[in-house]
């Protein structure tokens, strides 16, 4: 069984979170699968932007706003 460090996008509404997640792999079927807690750490940052709280959300994870690109 190996790890290797992976950043996941979570995209909730106007924002994007990168969260830091160790995969983990061996020669199961599943893999490569997340730990209990990084699963966790997703669904609470996901949780926290649908709710609209950053601060909760910037506290586990790189949080972005979107915007629009205005074309010419």
């Amino acid at each position: 069984m190996s790890t290797r460090k992976r950043t996941k996008y979570v995209h909730e509404g106007k924002y994007v979170a990168e969260v830091n997640v160790e995969l983990i792999e061996d020669k199961t079927e599943w893999s490569p699968y997340l730990t209990v807690e990084d699963a966790c750490r997703l669904d609470d940052v996901r949780n926290a932007l649908r709710r609209g709280d950053v601060p909760t959300a910037s506290k586990l994870a790189r949080v972005f706003r979107l915007e629009p690109v205005g074309s010419s």
